[in-house]
């Protein structure tokens, strides 16, 4: 997947990382991964354990691979984007597991660890806890200390590594616009 490059959205809960995703898909003519976490906890549930969280990561391995592959496989509209390179937009990526796994359990499965080192994005977007929070059935952390104390290890493991990265802010337009930006800038896209 050579010229497949992958931006991962990341952040707390309630901070518009699928909206993100879904409205860079649409501007770029391409596809976005979502959070398997959803569709798994729907199904089985919002009680989960420990050993929920490593099956919930191979699900998303599985997904983001599987999306990957048509992003890759699909014929380039150089028109669309003006660029050789395919775009995939990832809502939620092992940095999240590792992140959950910790907050919740104190601890975090070898597997997540391993992936973060084998594997390879492009470029994150940091959202931000400043879009006011909405409630679903999933959600869990409905208080600001813990958006932002979860926003700050994001920051933190983003700062302690080697991907280029941006903060999102601002309403849903403006987090549309930097990150388009951004993504042109950084990837060569005029």
């Amino acid at each position: 997947m050579q010229n497949l490059r992958k931006v991962v959205i990341i952040g707390p809960e309630s901070t518009g990382k699928s909206s993100l995703c879904k409205l860079l898909a649409e501007h770029y003519n391409t596809e976005w991964c979502p959070e398997f976490a959803r569709d798994y906890l729907l199904y089985h549930g919002k009680k989960y354990s420990y050993d929920d969280l490593e099956i919930i990561a191979k699900g998303q391995i599985e997904l983001e691979e599987k999306v990957a592959s048509i992003v890759q496989g699909a014929p380039q509209n150089l028109a669309d984007n003006q660029t050789a390179k395919k775009l995939l937009f990832v809502d939620t990526d092992m940095y999240v597991m590792k992140v959950w796994c910790e907050y919740v359990f104190g601890k975090c499965h070898q597997l997540i660890l391993d992936e973060i080192v084998t594997r390879k994005y492009d470029l994150y977007l940091l959202c931000n806890t400043d879009l006011p929070w909405k409630q679903d059935e999933l959600r869990e952390y409905p208080d600001e200390q813990p958006r932002l104390e979860l926003f700050n290890i994001y920051k933190d493991i983003l700062i302690h590594q080697n991907v280029p990265w941006v903060q999102i802010n601002g309403d849903y337009a403006e987090r549309l616009q930097t990150a388009i930006e951004t993504i042109n800038e950084t990837f060569a896209i005029h």
